[in-house]
Parts: structure tokens; C-alpha cells; sequence
């Protein structure tokens, strides 16, 4: 699903908004989990999962062209773990 699919699903589950709204608040809510990230906080939606962000090393890459050694910085890289009640749904039918 993209954000966009998003935007016209929830439009649909609540015509008492207009698109632009709907929109704003989606938009509003990725902005928050973003910005929570970036300040080195921890977001956490029950039943669904949470984001945090990793530390990765710098290290030694290839690229994949030339078969060149890259040294690749480190950096800060976002993460999700999801929650039990999303494994328990995506896990359902699976005997």
C-alpha cells in the first residue's frame, strides 16, 4: 500500500473529512514518528510495533559495478520490530 492508497482508504472510512485532511493528518503522524527518531526516541504503537533507530558501523562495502572496495560510513539507520498482535495477525492461518 502506498501513501497515497492510504489517504484514499481512510477518506473513504471517514467521509466527514475532505481528502486535504485526511492528507494533513496522515502526513502530521509520519512527521511525529520522524521527528521522535531523529531526537533519538523510541516510537511504540501497541498491537503494531515500534520504530527505533541502530547505530551501524562504518565498514567495507563492494561496489557492485567494478568490484571496488567503498569504505561506507557509519550512520544511523531507522528499524521496526513489530508487535505481537501484528505477528499474531499476519500469522493467523499458518498452521
Amino acid at each position: 500500500m502506498t501513501k497515497s492508497e492510504l489517504v484514499q482508504k481512510m477518506a473513504r472510512q471517514f467521509p466527514q473529512m475532505t481528502l486535504k485532511e485526511v492528507e494533513n493528518a496522515v502526513d502530521l503522524v509520519f512527521d511525529e514518528i520522524t521527528t521522535s527518531l531523529a531526537t533519538g526516541n523510541r516510537v511504540e504503537l501497541r498491537g503494531f510495533g515500534a520504530f527505533s533507530v541502530r547505530y551501524r558501523d562504518q565498514r567495507v562495502g563492494r561496489n557492485p559495478r567494478t568490484g571496488e572496495s567503498v569504505q561506507v560510513e557509519g550512520k544511523y539507520v531507522p528499524f521496526f520490530k513489530a508487535g505481537k498482535g501484528l505477528r499474531e495477525r499476519l500469522n493467523k492461518d499458518v498452521a
